[in-house]
């Protein structure tokens, strides 16, 4: 399956290519290409995880007053989310859609030869940058720029959709830029440039999405 959204992700490079002849604007053009096609499952999970948190002073107070019952402290908050009209998994199911889309971009940018083979006079030269390079490879200034950004970019998409505030998830927030900041420099520039942007534009786009409002149960 990956194989097949690789192949067809790769044709439509090569069309943008043929427009533009760079590379970087091609791989841009591709990015947001995408992210109009997922715009209604994004905006899916966004309303979601932005319903969960507008809760979440709900769910605190459920579970200071039963963290001594776990059995009514569940059934406190199935009632929260069912009287609210909120389905904590509803926010899992637009992200496993859209996953094999992104495991097939990661996999295609790894190996930039197969796009070069795939456009004749192909030039991997975007902003003077050779993106079909690792991060490791380009001069320092621009690698540690690309590893902040990626790392940056990250750490803010994930504090703005995160819910809850339990000590696993604090971790997290933290944790998984770290680690993708520290991956990268072993990744190509044109990997690096996707998943930068591709952030920047999951931000840009839970900003466009109002707060979620708060029903009125309370719980007394």
């Amino acid at each position: 399956m990956f194989q097949a959204i690789i192949e067809v992700l790769i044709s439509i490079m090569a069309y943008f290519y043929s427009w533009t002849g760079n590379y970087g604007l091609s791989l841009i053009l591709l990015t947001l290409l995408i992210k109009l096609v997922t715009w209604p499952l994004t905006q899916k999970q966004l309303e979601s995880t932005k319903k969960m948190q507008a809760l979440e002073p709900e769910r605190k107070k459920l579970q200071e007053r039963y963290k001594n019952d776990k059995e009514k402290m569940n059934q406190a908050l199935m009632e929260l989310w069912k009287e609210n009209k909120v389905n904590p998994a509803a926010g899992c199911v637009p992200l496993l859609i859209q996953f094999p889309v992104l495991i097939a971009m990661f996999q295609m940018l790894r190996a930039p030869e197969r796009i070069a083979a795939a456009i004749p006079d192909f030039s991997p030269l975007f902003l003077g940058i050779d993106m079909t390079l690792d991060v490791s490879q380009l001069p320092l200034a621009i690698a540690a720029t690309a590893v902040i950004l990626t790392g940056g970019s990250t750490f803010l998409q994930q504090y703005l959709t995160m819910s809850g505030g339990d000590k696993n998830t604090k971790m997290m927030l933290y944790i998984m830029p770290l680690m993708l900041a520290y991956f990268s420099y072993t990744f190509p520039a044109g990997l690096v440039l996707y998943w930068a942007l591709n952030s920047i534009l999951s931000v840009a786009h839970h900003f466009i999405i109002p707060p979620a409002q708060k029903g009125a149960l309370e719980k007394k």
